[in-house]
C-alpha cells in the first residue's frame, strides 16, 4: 500500500476493485485468473498494473519491448509488488487489444525473430500470429480483452492455448468481456464492480445471464434502444 494511501480522493485508488487490492492485496493462483465485469469496473487498470509492475511494456509485449506511443496507464503498478515464487520464470507476455497496432510497428522498426509483417494481416490474423509465436512457454501471461479482435472460432482456440498453458505451468491473468473465455474450466473467476472484487463462477457471472437472456430473447434488450 502507498505510504500517502488514506482511503479516499486518489485515482485510480477511487475504484472499489483498486482500493480492495490496495487495502488486502490480491492473490492470484497458478493457473488462468478472469477479471470480468462492465467498462470502467477497473479490470483493465489492474491487469496493466500487474503486467507494468512485472517488468512489461505497458503498450504490449514481453519484458524486451519498452515501447511508447503516448503515457496513458495510470501509477497503480509503483503501489504494488509482486511475489514470486523461488525458480519462477522471468518470461511474459502483455496482449493488449487497443495498443497492438503500435507494438506491430515496433517490431517491424526492431526486427528480432521471423515474424511475418503483422499489419498486412487481419486484425484477427495478427492476434492469432502472437499467440503462436508468443504464448509458448511458461511465464506470465497478461491479456486485455484479446476476444476484441477474435471471431467465435478464434476464441475457442484461445481458450485452448490458454489451457494449454496453464497446464504447462504458466500464471495468466485477463481482462475480458468474453462469457466464452470466462468457460474455461479451471479458470479463477474474479467479478469487478461496485463491491471491488468478489469470486464468481460461469453460472453466477451477470455477462452469463445476460447472454443467455439476449440470445434466447433479443427484443427483450433492444426494446429499450429502439
Amino acid at each position: 500500500m502507498p505510504e500517502w494511501y488514506d482511503g479516499q480522493g486518489h485515482w485510480p485508488a477511487t475504484i472499489p476493485a483498486v482500493r480492495s487490492i490496495l487495502e488486502a492485496g490480491l492473490d492470484l493462483p497458478e493457473g488462468v485468473t478472469l477479471l470480468i465485469g462492465e467498462n470502467g469496473s477497473g479490470k483493465s487498470t489492474i491487469v496493466e498494473a500487474v503486467a507494468m509492475a512485472f517488468g512489461l511494456s505497458p503498450e504490449g509485449g514481453s519484458r524486451h519491448a519498452m515501447h511508447s506511443t503516448r503515457e496513458s496507464e495510470s501509477e497503480l503498478w509503483r503501489w504494488i509488488r509482486l511475489e514470486r515464487s523461488a525458480g519462477a520464470s522471468r518470461w511474459g507476455f502483455f496482449l493488449r487489444a487497443e495498443t497492438m497496432h503500435g507494438f506491430y510497428t515496433y517490431l517491424e522498426e526492431n526486427p528480432g525473430r521471423d515474424d511475418p509483417r503483422f499489419h498486412e494481416l487481419s486484425h484477427g490474423e495478427s492476434f492469432l500470429e502472437i499467440l503462436r509465436t508468443r504464448f509458448d512457454s511458461p511465464g506470465l501471461y497478461c491479456l486485455d480483452e484479446p476476444e476484441a479482435a477474435l471471431s467465435f472460432s478464434a476464441q475457442i482456440a484461445l481458450v485452448g492455448t490458454l489451457h494449454e498453458l496453464a497446464q504447462g505451468g504458466a500464471q495468466i491473468v485477463c481482462a475480458t468481456h468474453s462469457p466464452l473465455l470466462a468457460a474455461l474450466p479451471g479458470a479463477h473467476i474474479l467479478e469487478v464492480g461496485d463491491w471491488g472484487l468478489r469470486e464468481s463462477t460461469y453460472d453466477e457471472l451477470a455477462i452469463v445471464t445476460h447472454w443467455k437472456s439476449y440470445l434466447a430473447e433479443p427484443m427483450r434488450y433492444l426494446r429499450h434502444v429502439l
